[in-house]
């Protein structure tokens, strides 16, 4: 409250002086007035400080100290004398409408036009008095807005206008007083290099929405008179001089009514925030200080603080959050850059993800606003990358609204682009564990850059950023492709990857099993996108990136061998695995293009093997309907390798003959196994009926309660004598087992009495098996009974 009852008891103390002034000399006052210059005031000569060096805090006008109202504008200019009409020179009204109807996409620009004409016009002045060693005025602009008159005012103290230069700057279109400065200072960078105007338009976009326009300018020279100059943009203008004209350049905008909304003070502040909040010199709207926020691009890097920064990225990052990652970039060459780019601290979301978002850095030429989100700056893989450019050597239409597509901004892309990849691969060696948060983060525009960039050496350029765990390291460590070729063994000229979803099923891949006998080192990939990013990539420093699943296909191309070291008896012979994959091809059937024999698996029965792997699954992720295996395999020409020492291979073998039901569910259920650890089966549902049908089989082939194992593969039963039992054991192959009957001294089961017990009426039934088949009891009759101990017989 006390800062609002100060606030008003300046501004009333500001405006009474003025106003009783102007009483006295008969001029009205619009907003109250600055005191003389020769009076000092902290905002004096702000403009020459900052380009002295002196830094300015960037903080939002809210929360700094309130400052009084400030307003140079007043109703003090009267015409004198006669006036003169002219016609524009070497422009037609059609080219007039063009320019002012049709050549901006939206109204609002105009402001940010003339407010760069106000600039350009106080950085002439800077020059102009800094070249003869005068010392600098008030250098300010100001804006003002009337509803009810349906006025908008613009004013600078620059360098102002003569007569000649008012017909020659504003009286021909595409003739720019700013263009014609900078020719003439073409060998002075310092000051080429601020003036913002490029082309003669800029002030022609007020006839968008004016019925007419007001100029009033007086040059800086001495004894420059003012001058009016008017026009309602049908191609005739008039100049005349005035009295009263403030040294500089005032614009009165008289508007039409369906673009009254520039009239209203809030409707003005949102466009000048939005386009020309880093205007190098004071900017006030009806006395109010707008653009409190330095360009902090455009300072050295070194004497940016780190709350600067903070602060900086909220403004432009529109978050909350704080940036985790800061780039400041500036350079002059090969092009004039100055630039500042951040990663933002939090996660980002779904829509930060897609790529209808569009890029998220700001294009300024000039401490200008050209573009909110410029679309050609940065490759679309970097939209995570908040922040702002500004370059004077951006081609820019005439409007000053799009980039003109050239090699200049296709160079100033590649130049950015590989500013921020070093910078990352400089960030990943100074913090490692920063690095592999951020990587998690935002892995996955990395890898869409690299999926979406046609050059190889850019995409190799980018898998630098990539990292990945190891075969050959511990969990959780992370490695990159460099890194990992720095590992190669001497003479290697392929680098193995493996993708899965986690660690544990990636080492207890089939695939990774039949890798171990190369002692090769494999880097796991557990996202998504990983095996296309790699499969887009092809390459890296020259090294071949190969999936280990492709490699096993290369082997049999090459017909590598690996020899069997394990004991015969543990293996089926050679025309046992004939007859089985012959039986196995006619069970699977179309489902595969063969089957084969693999001595590179240990611990899994089969495995399936598609050349290129990476790609079958990625194309079959594509298709949209769904495959039936048939079709799948037409697609894939798999091939189903088996492992002749598994146990469920050698059961297979057996249960072909003995029972073809049971070995047609499990050979089908390998197949898909096999289908599954490969990636090419997205939907197991279809196989449950067959896993329910599997485990009834193994439990209708448990031994029953009355037989007892004795062994490996030795059954006992006990019975008294008058038992009749039929026993089925044995395998396939007609190895059955011997049913032997042998006395007991006395019945296990009767109650102890202490008493010598009778002549034996119990016998037992001794099983001897010489196969690995359970036994069946298949029948019984007379008493028999279920012993309540299992015996060893």
């Amino acid at each position: 409250m006390a800062r609002e009852l100060r606030t008003l008891l300046l501004w009333g103390h500001r405006l009474r002086a003025p106003a009783l002034a102007a009483a006295r000399g008969g001029n009205s006052v619009l907003c109250p007035r600055r005191p003389p210059a020769q009076s000092w005031h902290p905002r004096q000569c702000l403009a020459s400080s900052f380009h002295a060096g002196r830094p300015f805090s960037s903080q939002a006008a809210e929360d700094r100290k309130e400052e009084p109202p400030h307003c140079i504008i007043s109703s003090s200019e009267t015409v004198q004398g006669s006036v003169s009409k002219h016609e524009f020179q070497a422009e037609t009204k059609k080219l007039l409408d063009i320019v002012a109807r049709s050549l901006y996409s939206e109204k609002e620009v105009f402001i940010r036009e003339l407010i760069s004409n106000a600039s350009d016009a106080l950085e002439k002045l800077r020059h102009k008095l800094v070249s003869e060693g005068q010392t600098l005025p008030e250098m300010e602009i100001h804006l003002q807005t009337d509803s009810e008159k349906g006025t908008i005012t613009i004013q600078d103290t620059g360098v102002g206008m003569t007569r000649e230069e008012l017909v020659s700057n504003l009286g021909t279109i595409a003739r720019s007083g700013s263009k014609a400065f900078l020719d003439a200072l073409q060998n002075q960078a310092e000051a080429s290099g601020k003036i913002i105007g490029q082309f003669g338009v800029g002030f022609y976009s007020a006839f968008m929405v004016a019925d007419k326009v007001e100029v009033y300018s007086r040059s800086v020279d001495a004894g420059s008179p003012g001058f009016q100059w008017l026009s309602d943009g049908s191609g005739v203008f008039e100049i005349a001089e005035a009295a009263g004209v403030r040294t500089g350049t005032k614009i009165i905008i008289h508007l039409k009514a369906d673009s009254r909304e520039f009239a209203h003070e809030a409707r003005v502040r949102d466009v000048v925030t939005k386009y020309s909040n880093f205007v190098s010199f004071p900017l006030y709207l009806n006395g109010r200080r707008l653009n409190t926020l330095q360009a902090v691009w455009m300072m050295d890097p070194k004497d940016v603080s780190e709350e600067q920064h903070e602060e900086f990225y909220r403004y432009v990052a529109q978050a909350p959050d704080k940036p985790r990652y800061t780039l400041h970039y500036k350079t002059d060459a090969p092009l004039n850059i100055r630039s500042i780019f951040y990663v933002p601290e939090m996660k980002p979301s779904v829509f930060d993800v897609s790529r209808e978002l569009g890029p998220s850095v700001s294009l300024y030429s000039r401490k200008v606003l050209i573009q909110t989100k410029a679309t050609n700056i940065l490759p679309t893989w970097l939209r995570f990358v908040r922040g702002v450019v500004d370059s004077e050597d951006i081609p820019l239409n005439l409007s000053r609204e799009l980039l003109q597509e050239s090699a200049l901004i296709r160079k100033l892309q590649g130049v950015l682009q590989q500013r921020l990849i070093k910078f990352f691969s400089d960030q990943s060696k100074k913090d490692v564990e920063k690095y592999a948060r951020f990587f998690e983060d935002y892995g996955l525009f990395m890898r869409e850059g690299i999926v979406t960039t046609t050059e190889q050496e850019v995409k190799e350029d980018i898998a630098k950023l990539l990292r990945y765990e190891s075969s050959a390291l511990p969990a959780g460590q992370l490695t990159s492709l460099p890194d990992y070729a720095s590992r190669m063994q001497a003479g290697t000229r392929s680098i193995y990857y493996l993708c899965a979803p986690n660690r544990h099923l990636a080492e207890h891949s089939p695939y990774y099993e039949a890798m171990k006998q190369k002692n090769t080192e494999v880097l796991f990939c557990y996202e998504q996108f990983d095996e296309l990013t790699l499969l887009h990539l092809r390459e890296f420093d020259r090294k071949k990136l190969i999936s280990v699943e492709t490699d096993i296909v290369i082997d049999h191309y090459k017909e590598e061998k690996f020899e069997d070291s394990s004991p015969a008896g543990d293996r089926l012979s050679e025309e046992e695995m004939e007859d089985l994959m012959a039986w196995m091809r006619n069970a699977l059937g179309s489902r595969v293009t063969n089957v084969k024999v693999t001595l590179r698996l240990d611990t899994h029965p089969a495995m399936i093997t598609v050349l290129e792997m990476g790609a079958a699954r990625h194309f079959l992720r594509m298709q949209q309907l769904a495959k039936t295996q048939e079709e799948r395999a037409q697609l894939l020409q798999p091939t189903l390798e088996i492992n002749p020492r598994h146990t469920l291979i050698k059961k297979l073998s057996q249960l072909r003959h003995s029972e073809p039901d049971l070995a047609q569910l499990l050979v089908d259920q390998i197949y898909e196994n096999a289908m599954i650890t490969a990636g090419l089966s997205d939907d197991p549902r279809p196989m449950v009926s067959r896993l329910n049908r599997l485990l009834i089989k193994a439990l209708e082939r448990q031994p029953p309660a009355e037989l007892q194992a004795c062994g490996t593969d030795t059954y006992s039963l006990l019975a008294q004598s008058e038992c009749s039992l039929e026993v089925k054991g044995g395998s396939g192959v007609g190895n059955h087992g011997t049913l032997e009957q042998r006395p007991c001294d006395h019945d296990p089961t009767a109650p102890d009495t202490g008493e010598v017990p009778p002549q034996p009426t119990v016998c037992s039934v001794h099983l001897n098996l010489r196969s690995q088949q359970v036994p069946q009891l298949i029948s019984w009759s007379g008493k028999c009974h279920k012993p309540t101990v299992p015996q060893l017989l």
